[in-house]
């Protein structure tokens, strides 16, 4: 089994549980989406303000949103292929993206969906892992279509 080194880090405080869920989800996600070698993902628990930031300086994009997804390569979806990544010679990891995780959605989305703060954590966390591997859902079109099945079947998975 691969050995992912997940780092996680906070612009705002964040909880231990949160850290946990979303160490299971990714690795859990990597393994189901046939990732054998050992990646690294760097995960930031964020909040509106920060995440705001986060979307204008690099997408152009002023607003807040509840995930964001910054992937290493270009990775074709339930296809991966690390020879289309580049592993770092001095880690043997393959650094595949970062994500970015907004608290303050979190939380409103698990109240408003009536799904609570660690269905959403761990939703969240397979979205973004899933973009880090090349899925996509910018129309609602097929690409849309597959990546929402393959988050579905992951999350049934871990019984979430």
């Amino acid at each position: 089994m691969a050995r992912h080194s997940i780092l996680m880090s906070g612009e705002v405080p964040y909880p231990r549980w949160a850290a946990r869920l979303a160490g299971r989800c990714i690795r859990t996600a990597l393994r189901l989406e046939g990732v054998r070698v050992p990646c690294e993902v760097n995960v930031l628990f964020t909040d509106d303000e920060g995440i705001q930031a986060l979307n204008r300086n690099l997408r152009g994009v002023d607003k807040a949103t509840d995930v964001l997804s910054f992937p290493a390569f270009s990775f074709t979806p339930e296809a991966f292929d690390p020879a289309d990544g580049e592993v770092d010679p001095e880690s043997g990891l393959l650094p595949i993206g970062d994500m970015a995780l907004n608290l303050d959605r979190i939380r409103l989305q698990g109240q408003e969906y009536g799904t609570g703060e660690k269905h959403e954590t761990a939703y969240l966390t397979v979205h973004s892992v899933l973009h880090l591997l090349g899925y996509d859902h910018v129309d609602e079109g097929e690409e849309k279509k597959q990546m929402r099945a393959r988050e579905r079947a992951i999350m049934r998975l871990m019984r979430i």
